[in-house]
């Protein structure tokens, strides 16, 4: 496969956010991408909704959700939108999940979760959400993995993953077949290298090769072929030694069992969402640095100590909250490619 060249692909600034924040959940539904929540820049959560629709380049606020939430788990039901636990006004995790139709433009309170979480991983299989591990109000991690019935309201509980943990990579979550793939997340603070999978028909869960090592705020996409690519991160250090940023990508394949390990590729912190064929970034934090084979960055601050008007990518390693919006995407022979 061809590699594209750097001059192929160029950044364009969008519309700004109406605000700045951090933590906030993103959401795709029909073509249009939603913004849920999130930390301002005084630590408080935030009840705030925002579509962003590419056709006119505008962030439209709407119905903001009855529990001012960060971190929240969100997934898609048709529709509908699904947003549960979170941290709270209190800055203590949550158990309310609330629903917003997309179409009436209306929140509607759902039946909550067993025990107040945050750091909750979840995922759509078959018009059900699953919902697994996070972190209870005692602040250890969870093993728990709750699926709920759309027409029912009601959270049922399934067999627990082998390893508790929560903000677990993947997105949790990577359908295939009938498998959801589960890798990384967190005990107290620290990363694990846990990867397990379970069987939504045998509803067993399969521990699989761990990690090559532990980290956490790295990059994680699914590649077309079903492989798990695992990019940069910052490595924990062992014993006396301090943690650093690592440059290894690793790859998992699905269909074999198989992983590869590969090194000298990024140098970077941060998250990605792919949208309308183009990879873009919103809100957040700025991260240390940017891959030069994307090409600069419109505001290529390396660093930031107040709030900016612009991001370089969606990440968490500092504290400033920027209100921009930017995407990139090939300009080869003037058409849009995914990036």
């Amino acid at each position: 496969m061809a590699v594209p060249s750097a001059n192929e692909f160029h950044w364009q600034s969008l519309a700004r956010l109406p605000c700045g924040r951090v933590y906030h959940t993103l959401s795709e539904v029909g073509g249009q991408m939603y913004m849920l929540g999130g930390c301002d820049a005084a630590g408080r959560p935030c009840p705030g909704l925002e579509l962003y629709s590419p056709e006119v380049d505008r962030w439209i606020s709407l119905a903001p959700m009855p529990t001012p939430r960060a971190g929240a788990a969100v997934a898609v039901l048709g529709k509908q939108i699904l947003v549960v636990g979170g941290v709270g006004e209190d800055q203590s995790p949550l158990k309310a999940v609330e629903m917003y139709n997309t179409e009436e433009g209306r929140w509607r309170k759902r039946s909550a979760l067993r025990e107040a979480l945050m750091g909750v991983s979840i995922t759509v299989k078959d018009g059900r959400a699953l919902a697994v591990g996070g972190m209870g109000a005692d602040l250890l991690p969870r093993s728990i993995l709750q699926q709920y019935d759309l027409r029912k309201d009601v959270w049922a509980l399934l067999p627990p993953m082998p390893t508790p943990r929560y903000d677990a990579n993947s997105p949790f979550l990577r359908i295939k077949m009938h498998n959801c793939f589960l890798e990384g997340g967190r005990q107290c603070k620290r990363p694990v290298k846990s990867f397990e999978m379970y069987d939504t028909e045998t509803r067993s869960w399969t521990s699989l090769p761990v990690l090559p090592c532990k980290r956490t705020y790295g990059g994680v996409i699914w590649d077309t072929a079903g492989r798990l690519c695992l990019l940069g991160g910052l490595r924990q250090g062992g014993g006396h030694q301090s943690s650093k940023f690592t440059k290894n990508v690793n790859i998992f394949d699905t269909n074999q069992g198989t992983e590869a390990h590969f090194s000298g590729f990024i140098k970077v912190v941060f998250h990605l969402f792919v949208f309308s064929a183009a990879l873009v970034v919103c809100g957040g934090n700025t991260v240390l640095a940017i891959a030069r084979a994307l090409g600069p960055h419109p505001q290529g601050q390396k660093s930031c100590a107040r709030p900016r008007e612009s991001v370089l990518l969606y990440g968490e390693n500092s504290m400033c909250f920027c209100p921009a919006i930017h995407y990139m995407h090939a300009r080869k022979q003037q058409q849009r490619t995914a990036c």
